[in-house]
């Protein structure tokens, strides 16, 4: 699996209070919470992401509140995969939990600029800054995330399965 898209980067601690403000927690409508994505941190976000951006961030992004709306927030935003420096480790369960490739490679997270086009290739874990013409590598999904991110998330993979 492979995605390609602009990228839109933050730097550290972006926790899932700006991801998705409180105030909108009384919803789980994707689309809903889309519209508030990133609200507090930038105000800019749900005008300029566009379907297959990539999202890049610093250290700890993710963390906070355990809250599953943040990856459904991003993903429903159009964000096509988020790669950062380290990830919440509730926030990296939960963003498989609903499909949302993520991929931890310091090196990418610190180099990679805002506006760069990226591409990821999640088999191999290769992410290519095509703006700059540099490669990073990052660990590549087991077989099994793979499966689960293809199928949208933990509940359309296990439907799968029992089908």
């Amino acid at each position: 699996m492979n995605v390609k898209g602009k990228v839109i980067k933050y730097g550290d601690n972006v926790d899932t209070d700006v991801i998705i403000p409180a105030r909108y927690l009384n919803t789980s409508d994707p689309a809903e919470l889309a519209r508030h994505c990133m609200e507090d941190l930038d105000k800019t976000f749900v005008s300029r992401v566009n379907k297959g951006d990539i999202l890049v961030a610093g250290k700890n992004f993710g963390c906070g509140s355990s809250r599953e709306h943040a990856p459904i927030a991003i993903k429903a935003s159009g964000i096509s995969c988020v790669i950062a420096e380290t990830f919440a480790r509730i926030f990296f369960r939960n963003a498989i939990n609903i499909g949302l490739p993520i991929l931890e490679c310091p090196e990418a997270a610190r180099d990679i600029s805002e506006g760069d086009e990226v591409s990821v290739d999640f088999t191999t874990g290769v992410i290519t800054n095509i703006t700059k013409g540099k490669q990073y590598t990052a660990a590549p999904f087991p077989e099994f995330m793979q499966e689960i991110i293809a199928a949208g998330g933990l509940v359309g993979y296990i439907r799968k399965q029992l089908a």
